[in-house]
């Protein structure tokens, strides 16, 4: 744990190793104030309500892929816009998502690499290490809270993890699926989201690559099991959530459909309920390195393939909306075509008629967005095209195919700008 003086040096040097630009964002949480740190969020009795009431207002989250700066392709270009020898600035390959991030209420991310020191070294497969300084990248481009439960969280073991996690608290970005300490992985991540609501997002992976998470540190980071990810949903909800995501790292990788497990699990999640009120609100995943369909699910036939009765009851329910993979933000797999694709999940959520009762998503969307590796940026799709780049139509046919091949836009999903 860093003191108050070594943590202050961090944070300087992230800045000094991004440099001052013009281009740096208005940052402008004016319409997104985040709660109490993980640290330090305040428990709620059992069954306590958070505020729910009539001035509570609608509001977006949206919800990117893996980042994976490690690789030689980001980590290159990174050095190339650092305007100080020797550092890193991720910003400028962010730019062009950045206002589908900062002009979101909430925005979660999946930080898929352990970060290192200052000084390195930074190392990619299969034992990533990462520059501290996408954290600072990833707070000045509108990123809230990031997941960071994922195959690679203990590629430098528990001293990994307690480096990447000091970080983002240095820089001020909330995290969930790893902790350095039982006491802070029982404690949900609250954010506070614009118009009242108050958010957790939980976060898990299928795995650690077979690093074995050490003996009497459990909590260093969260494995997938349907009863925990539901405990956790439900102590979150006598916390004060209003709102729970879950964050899955999951799925068999550059497979463009979901996998048995996925699909059961995503049931046995969407089932799940209290009081008549479904524990869980949202799942998006990652792991896949390619976009996966998003779809709308009751919970009903866990285990199973859903068949045409099924599906009409998912569609005509309120349902829970599950995006299986949303791909690469930062792409650390361009030696394949399907592992520079991904997209950003954007659900608008609308407070409940009753205090209690469901925040109900009235507006689901996703963003295409392409790993651009020879100019190292990530490309908002839709902006591209429409600024000219029609060579980029059939990608985005690609991703549409993908995110769609569920029946999602029956259920009311469409494409965002």
């Amino acid at each position: 744990m860093f003191t108050r003086s070594a943590a202050a040096v961090l944070l300087a040097a992230l800045a000094a190793g991004c440099g001052s630009r013009t281009d740096a964002p208005r940052h402008g949480p004016a319409h997104r104030t985040a709660g109490p740190s993980a640290a330090g969020a305040p428990h709620r009795r059992a069954g306590a309500r958070s505020a729910t009431a009539a001035s509570a207002r609608p509001f977006t989250l949206v919800a990117s892929g893996d980042i994976i700066p490690a690789h030689p392709d980001a980590l290159g270009t990174a050095q190339d816009d650092a305007p100080v020898h020797g550092g890193y600035d991720f910003r400028p390959m962010l730019r062009d998502v950045r206002p589908v991030i900062d002009g979101a209420g909430l925005a979660l991310c999946h930080l898929a690499a352990p970060l290192g020191p200052l000084d390195g070294p930074f190392t990619g497969y299969p034992m990533l290490q990462a520059p501290p300084q996408v954290a600072t990248a990833l707070k000045a481009t509108g990123f809230d809270s990031c997941a960071t439960a994922s195959n690679h969280a203990l590629d430098q073991g528990v001293a990994g993890v307690r480096h990447t996690l000091d970080v983002l608290d240095t820089v001020g970005l909330r995290h969930t699926g790893s902790a350095r300490g039982a006491a802070e992985a029982a404690r949900p991540a609250l954010l506070r989201a614009p118009g009242g609501a108050r958010v957790a997002q939980l976060s898990y992976t299928y795995g650690t690559d077979g690093v074995e998470r050490p003996a009497g540190e459990p909590w260093a980071v969260n494995l997938l099991d349907a009863r925990k990810i539901v405990a956790d949903a439900r102590a979150a909800r006598r916390a004060g959530a209003d709102i729970v995501v879950v964050s899955p790292h999951w799925g068999t990788e550059y497979r463009t459909a979901p996998d048995a497990r996925q699909l059961r699990l995503a049931r046995v999640l969407a089932a799940a309920r209290t009081d008549g009120r479904p524990d869980i609100d949202l799942i998006v995943g990652s792991h896949t390195h390619t976009p996966q369909p998003y779809e709308k699910v009751n919970g009903t036939g866990a285990g199973r393939e859903q068949d045409a009765r099924q599906q009409q009851a998912d569609l005509h329910s309120g349902g829970t909306w599950v995006a299986y993979g949303l791909g690469d933000l930062i792409g650390g797999t361009t030696h394949d075509r399907l592992g520079t694709m991904s997209t950003a999940a954007r659900f608008t959520f609308t407070p409940p008629a009753e205090a209690g009762g469901r925040w109900e998503i009235t507006k689901a969307e996703f963003v295409p967005l392409w790993w651009d590796a020879r100019a190292g940026r990530v490309i908002n799709v839709n902006k591209a095209i429409k600024a000219g780049r029609r060579d980029l139509k059939p990608l985005r046919r690609s991703i549409r195919r993908m995110v769609l091949s569920r029946g999602a836009r029956k259920a009311g999903l469409a494409m965002g700008k």
